[in-house]
């Protein structure tokens, strides 16, 4: 259902409106009638006849007119009746200010429940529960109640009151960019977060948008939402929680180690979103995409009127991974011109108290560099703005008519300025012209250099979009009829995972190399399929109740004779007994011993909010230990394959180390893809953990396969 009529709505009806002015039903009805509302205002209290002149309505369907909209501000015991009400009405949607319900408890998710099944049934959209309410800033439809909201091409979607106010209030005294729309998403029981995206991307009074989000209840649909979104709007984001870990999973090595920031993270950003860290940088990023031209090459030039802050400004630009290239010798050639002998006009350009009695030469230089081709965008650090305040009074003509130079040049050009500025708190009239074209200004230098480093990822995506994932699966991938086999026969046993045999067989279905291996009944089979090897071989326990084979003392490695196949066949045998008396025990595994190399791990699991999610590491006995892994939301691209493999910290060993030869990283990334290809074509699989991976300067070898089957198979949504 579209949601024009919701967040565009042009009446509405405001439920609980009420004569007492500390209620938010009177404050509501007031600030709609004061910020002049577009559209009709119906208050809505059956105890009264009026409220601030408007004729009061005993119920929503009394209202003789059409409405759009609903707020709903009584408790939340009421909703269920009231969105009944509103049913018969055809209201297309509803802000529930009200809390008490899923972040209460078991009685409070039963009512949300009950209250989201009314909806659907009547086609009501809801805003929230447990929601700030929402602003429509073009046509004055503020359902919060907060007053002198700046306006702007910003939509803000935030899932904390607070946090929306601190952003609104930033914007109000620092800014001349304001806000388009805001959503206080609440409980996101019905309206979820990629159904606003979806519509401010279609939205004309919109250029970006705004996120400040603790979690989500469908991150698969946003991502490819998001995926379609960041194409013509920019979408910067703050999560929060990022220390918090998921939730862990005693089954796999993946699923103790799949941290919720790390996925979150890498999959937000492959979908194009600017993710930012800091509270304090949230609006001016967001306010410096909303405004600016993105940087089209990721190289800037820095130009300042002092050593100092030319060096900060170069130190933070470099961490954030923006390129400050050298100034080819006829741009340096331009700037000796008109700079004097003191200047330095590599890049960064200081102008070495050039600017003292003629500021306008900042304008001078802008020009000179931001017609240089291999300049993508234009960072100025230090005193413009002020040297009116700290020199003369009549340079402040000059600095103005630099503002207005400057302005016009990024227009011209359609390449960034981003100012910092030591006398922004004094607010002179050149930085607010600045303001009028768009270039924004700030007193921190971090905070400049973060709003360029936005720019150059937002175009830096952009460039690359044409590789991106969409986060959907091909509809080509199939399963194989003997893998569906396998996964039928242990549904059929009642088994919560995979024998390792079937999962080696499993992954070897689908064109990876597996070594031989036999599932021994007795002693005498497991000396029989170690002489049919013709080597060292390594025994395990294969039982559906022992996943962790090792902590059963079900392993034995590097055999070789046939007295020690025999031995550590019982040995193995009386130690899962021992581990688990009640352990159904389905034989031994006998299996080739493999050739020493670097070991790996590769696994997945479904992550609760973006489904499944591939990990890639260093394995063995260090995977825990070392915690050198990365994580990728499914599935994943032969370039997401190779960053994957890049993106290790001990990628040096990878690359070869100490006279050791490289591993075959080629092989590397097939395994990544083919178990990217599994995962799609199944639906029972949970979790996949191949740990360790031992792999060579040609090939690798799988020593250990486990997969857990999902407890609640049902058709991927994903």
């Amino acid at each position: 259902m579209s949601l024009k009529n919701v967040l565009d709505a042009s009446s509405v009806a405001v439920v609980g409106a009420s004569r007492k002015e500390t209620k938010r039903g009177y404050q509501a009805v007031k600030t709609l009638i004061e910020e002049k509302f577009e559209g009709q205002i119906y208050p809505v209290n059956p105890k009264e006849e009026s409220i601030l002149g408007l004729r009061c309505y005993p119920r929503v369907s009394d209202i003789e007119a059409p409405v759009d909209m609903a707020l709903i501000t009584t408790p939340a015991g009421t909703i269920p009746e009231i969105l009944v009400d509103c049913g018969k009405k055809g209201v297309a949607g509803a802000v529930i200010i009200a809390g008490g319900f899923a972040e209460a408890g078991e009685d409070g998710q039963d009512l949300q429940g009950r209250i989201v099944e009314i909806a659907r049934k009547n086609n009501i959209r809801i805003i929230g529960p447990n929601t700030s309410g929402m602003m429509n800033l073009r046509k004055n439809l503020n359902l919060v109640g907060l007053r002198d909201v700046p306006r702007g091409r910003i939509a803000l979607v935030c899932q904390s009151g607070n946090m929306a106010l601190a952003l609104i209030t930033e914007a109000s005294i620092k800014s001349q960019q304001g806000f388009s729309y805001y959503v206080g998403i609440g409980n996101e029981a019905d309206l979820k977060f990629h159904e606003y995206l979806e519509f401010f991307q279609d939205d004309p009074n919109t250029t970006a948008i705004l996120m400040y989000v603790e979690g989500m209840r469908d991150g698969r649909k946003f991502l490819q939402q998001a995926y379609q979104t960041t194409r013509r709007k920019p979408i910067v984001m703050l999560k929060s929680g990022r220390s918090a870990t998921g939730k862990l999973s005693a089954g796999s090595h993946t699923g103790a180690l799949a941290g919720m920031s790390e996925v979150a993270r890498t999959a937000f950003r492959r979908a194009g979103i600017v993710v930012i860290d800091n509270s304090d940088e949230l609006f001016p990023s967001a306010e410096t995409l909303a405004s600016l031209p993105h940087i089209r090459n990721n190289r800037i030039a820095v130009l300042a009127d002092g050593g100092g802050h030319a060096t900060i400004a170069s130190d933070n630009l470099t961490d954030l991974d923006v390129d400050i290239p050298p100034l080819e010798e006829k741009i340096r050639e331009r700037l000796r011109r008109i700079l004097p002998a003191g200047a330095s006009v590599r890049n960064p350009v200081d102008i070495a108290g050039g600017a003292d009695e003629n500021p306008g030469i900042f304008a001078d230089c802008a020009e000179i560099l931001l017609h240089d081709a291999q300049i993508g965008g234009l960072l100025i650090v230090g005193l413009f703005g002020g040297y009116n305040i700290r020199f003369a009074q009549s340079l402040a003509f000059v600095e103005e008519d630099a503002a207005h130079r400057m302005g016009k040049l990024v227009k011209a050009t359609r390449k960034p300025i981003i100012v910092h500025s030591l006398y922004n708190f004094a607010r002179p009239h050149s930085l607010d012209l600045l303001r009028y074209y768009n270039i924004p200004v700030y007193d921190s230098l971090e905070v400049a250099c973060k709003c360029m480093a936005c720019l150059s990822e937002y175009g830096h995506y952009l460039r690359s979009y044409h590789a991106r994932e969409k986060f959907v699966f091909s509809k080509g991938r199939k399963s194989r009829r003997r893998g569906r086999e396998i996964f039928r026969r242990a549904r059929e046993e009642g088994r919560e995972a995979l024998y390792e045999h079937e999962a080696r067989e499993l992954i070897g279905l689908h064109g990876v190399p597996v070594s031989r291996t036999y599932l021994a009944l007795s002693e005498d089979d497991a000396v029989q399929a170690a002489r049919d090897i013709g080597g060292p071989v390594a025994l395990k326990i294969v039982s559906p109740d022992i996943l962790h084979k090792t902590e059963a003392g079900g392993v034995r490695l590097n055999l070789k004779t046939a007295s020690e196949v025999g031995e550590a066949y019982r040995a193995i045998v009386e130690g899962a007994g021992k581990y688990d008396p009640h352990a159904r025990i389905a034989g031994v595994l006998v299996e080739a011993m493999v050739e020493e190399g670097l070991e790996v791990i590769v696994g997945t699991k479904i992550d609760d909010q973006f489904g499944p999610v591939i990990m890639f590491g260093m394995g063995g006995i260090m995977v825990e230990l070392l915690n050198d892994v990365v994580f990728r939301v499914l599935p994943i691209s032969e370039r997401t394959a190779r960053r994957m493999i890049e993106k290790i910290r001990s990628v040096r060993l990878l690359n070869g180390f100490r006279g050791r030869p490289p591993v075959d990283k080629r092989a590397i990334k097939e395994l990544l893809l083919t178990v990217s290809e599994i995962v799609g074509s199944y639906e029972d699989i949970q979790e996949i953990d191949l740990n360790p991976v031992i792999v060579h300067d040609k090939g690798l070898s799988i020593a250990d396969a486990r997969i857990i089957l999902r407890k609640d198979k049902g058709s991927n949504n994903w």
